[in-house]
């Protein structure tokens, strides 16, 4: 494991930097993963029966409502300290003119909320529905919705604009992705296992190309091996330690 303060001298010599942060972020937001039991009318079903285009084809307004739901507890939690730092890691490059890429498998939109602007959403959007006769994206949708599904200005039913089992990545989220892992300095993963694809296969895309890799997390990963360089600890804690020693280099 190495000391913060080494890698905040990795931060502060880097050029460009690429970010991929995973639940385990939005975890310390309140924010339960995809995989955790379902409660109350959901008990019955499984999380990943529901997210797939079969299953809105079979019942629109049953996984319209849940996605609605998880919506509304989003919506309902903020951004933690972990989601503001790396806002301000961004502010701190962007100023510099240096790069600064956040590839994020969450589906919350926290980072965004925290200020973060340069935001590759590999697996799409809560946030975001799209209508499924014109492809149109809708964002400021009523808090809950007042019909299932509801119904874009085309007439087309909204489907949630996240990415489904079945369905590919979008293509311009994972061009983005292997454009910054590919040209990066400094690579960190943050709050992720690294196990579910294209994730899994960015450290080694990072490392391949000339990287210093950095993993944050609470413990090791099947991944940590891969890594030059690990830090244990709740992002929400180490993260805002961190930006201000990079701060610190930068004055």
């Amino acid at each position: 494991m190495t000391d913060i303060a080494d890698i905040a001298e990795l931060i502060a010599g880097a050029d460009h930097i690429a970010v991929n942060t995973g639940a385990g972020v939005s975890a310390e937001s309140g924010i339960p993963t995809f995989r955790d039991a379902l409660e109350g009318l959901w008990a019955k079903y499984d999380p990943q029966e529901l997210a797939t285009p079969e299953a809105y084809a079979r019942d629109p307004e049953l996984v319209t409502r849940w996605y609605d739901e998880r919506r509304q507890k989003v919506l309902a939690c903020a951004p933690n300290p972990g989601h503001h730092a790396l806002a301000q890691l961004e502010a701190l490059f962007t100023e510099r003119k240096r790069r600064f890429v956040l590839l994020t498998q969450n589906v919350d939109g926290l980072h965004v909320r925290a200020g973060s602007r340069n935001v590759v959403e590999v697996h799409g959007s809560l946030i975001t529905w799209r209508c499924t006769k014109t492809g149109a994206t809708y964002h400021d949708l009523p808090v809950p919705f007042d019909t299932y599904p509801p119904i874009s200005d085309a007439g087309g039913p909204l489907r949630p604009g996240v990415v489904w089992f079945g369905e590919s990545l979008p293509a311009d989220a994972l061009e983005a992705s292997f454009e910054a892992l590919s040209t990066c300095d400094v690579y960190l993963a943050i709050g992720t296992s690294g196990v579910v694809f294209p994730a899994a296969g960015f450290v080694e895309q990072a490392r391949s190309a000339g990287a210093t890799t950095v993993e944050i997390n609470l413990d090791d990963t099947p991944m940590t091996r891969v890594f030059h360089h690990t830090l244990r600890g709740k992002s929400g804690e180490l993260l805002p330690a961190l930006v201000e020693q990079v701060r610190a280099r930068l004055v």
